[in-house]
């Protein structure tokens, strides 16, 4: 197990009530569970989160997986979405286990990898798809998470 996905296996929450989706930890080594991640920034900001914002997640039951284990996003395009593809059924078996109450898929190319794999499991539940809020989809993104959250179901208090 990587170094990253120790870390993010700290921040599980005991029941995942909503997943959130994204390509893969960022090849430059930032990650959102490291809090030095763009995507971290942003979707805090799309919760008004506060200092204690991955402890809030967590206790709302949200989570944070990649579709692929190992960064991307450097790779040619043809490779990148090759290792998305062959990542479906690694990603379904951890979908399968995880059983999420709704799907939040950050970043529309990788959408039809998710369903892919959402459809392997034969689970369901509602699904959404945001712009990934970098390369200045920041305000897509945004609009889209303030119509997205409102129907999250969280556990515990709601922090936004």
């Amino acid at each position: 197990m990587t170094t990253f996905e120790k870390i993010r296996v700290s921040y599980r929450p005991d029941r995942i009530t909503t997943l959130f989706v994204g390509e893969s930890a960022p090849h430059g080594g930032t990650f959102f569970y490291n809090q030095n991640s763009g995507l971290f920034r942003e979707i805090r900001k799309a919760f008004n989160g506060n200092g204690h914002f991955l402890e809030d997640f967590k206790r709302n039951g949200f989570y944070l997986d990649d579709l692929v284990l190992e960064p991307v996003n450097h790779l040619a395009d043809k490779d990148r979405r090759s290792l998305c593809r062959n990542a479906v059924s690694s990603f379904a078996k951890r979908l399968k286990d995880y059983n999420p109450k709704a799907i939040v898929i950050l970043l529309k190319s990788i959408q039809p990898m998710a369903l892919d794999a959402i459809r392997e499991t034969a689970l369901s539940c509602p699904t959404y798809c945001t712009p990934y809020p970098g390369f200045g989809n920041q305000p897509r993104f945004h609009k889209a998470m303030a119509e997205i959250i409102p129907y999250l179901p969280t556990i515990g208090r709601k922090f936004f």
